[in-house]
């Protein structure tokens, strides 16, 4: 048996939808809903390198390390934020957070 484009793009969809579904079925807890984002950022990349490899292209693997470098500072960033909230209220469920609204 041999592995097509679309094996790799099913799985990327599956990862995606994953990151999805986390993403809105839970909506209480902020490191679960950074998890879920970073689980569709690299589906996507995993579709990238894909279409890369099947191609024959490397402009899809470098743009991998692009959004690597973006979502690794999301990530730190996000951190940054649950630790500092974590301090301040002792708590990190969404909807109890009221006082970021602008």
């Amino acid at each position: 048996m041999d592995i097509s484009l679309a094996h790799y793009l099913i799985l990327g969809a599956i990862l995606f939808t994953t990151g999805l579904f986390g993403f809105f079925l839970n909506r209480n807890n902020l490191i679960v809903l950074l998890m879920s984002v970073e689980l569709m950022l690299l589906a996507a990349n995993f579709n990238f390198v894909a279409f890369s490899s099947w191609f024959g292209d490397t402009a899809g693997q470098v743009f991998v390390f692009f959004v690597l470098t973006v979502a690794a500072a999301e990530a730190a960033i996000g951190l940054a934020i649950l630790v500092l909230l974590f301090r301040n209220r002792n708590d990190i469920a969404t909807d109890k957070l009221d006082q970021l609204k602008g």
